[in-house]
């Protein structure tokens, strides 16, 4: 639970990135059902109006979530190993005989091409 000091500081930051860095506020998800580390559907919504496919989105999408939910490495490994995919890409083949493409999940060349959130309280169980 917040408090009420907190809380004024925690508005004004919600504030600056709202309006300051034009990020979209995504609420409080203190008692939001489902949170995850990746939000699939804003995923989806991003890489779509990047213009890949669904078969290409869901099969980067598996990848991430499977590299980011490996909870048999250490916390190191899973966080170098994520980093790798968001600054390099994720290498997916929808179909055999396909070439292998890739799936950037971040736009580093254009960066203002990117979405940004601020959610609050966010727990993840």
């Amino acid at each position: 639970m917040v408090g009420a000091v907190e809380r004024i500081t925690q508005n004004r930051v919600v504030q600056l990135f709202q309006n300051e860095l034009g990020y979209t506020y995504l609420g409080d998800w203190q008692y939001r059902k489902n949170n995850s580390n990746i939000e699939e559907d804003l995923l989806t919504a991003y890489l779509t109006r990047k213009g890949y496919d669904t078969a290409q989105i869901a099969r980067a999408i598996y990848e991430l979530k499977t590299i980011a939910n490996n909870f048999s490495d250490n916390l190191y490994r899973t966080n170098k190993n994520v980093y790798a995919l968001l600054r390099y890409g994720a290498d997916i083949k929808t179909a055999v005989g396909k070439k292998t493409e890739k799936v950037h999940f971040i736009d580093w060349k254009n960066f203002a091409d990117n979405d940004f959130a601020i959610a609050e309280e966010v727990t993840i169980k």
